[in-house]
C-alpha cells in the first residue's frame, strides 16, 4: 500500500517550469549508458517489429489485469 503522502506527490501536477527543467537538463553519462544498454538488450531480445509489438501487447495486458485487480473489479 502506498502511503498517502507519497501518493499525493506521485499524483500532483507539475508546473510548467518543473517540466521544462526536467526536459532541458543534461543527461548524465551514466543515465545515457544505461538507456543505450537497455535499448541494445531489448532490440536483441526482440529483433523484429512484430516481436516488439507482441511483447508490448503482452505487458500491456498484464498491466491492465493488475489495474483491474487493484481496483477491486
Amino acid at each position: 500500500m502506498i502511503h498517502s503522502a507519497l501518493r499525493q506527490e506521485i499524483d500532483r501536477r507539475v508546473t510548467l517550469k518543473e517540466l521544462r527543467d526536467a526536459l532541458e537538463r543534461p543527461i548524465p553519462p551514466t543515465e545515457r549508458d544505461e538507456v543505450v544498454s537497455l535499448r541494445r538488450w531489448f532490440t536483441t531480445r526482440y529483433p523484429s517489429p512484430e516481436a516488439r509489438l507482441a511483447y508490448v501487447r503482452q505487458v500491456y495486458a498484464r498491466w491492465q489485469s493488475t489495474i483491474l485487480r487493484s481496483d477491486g473489479a
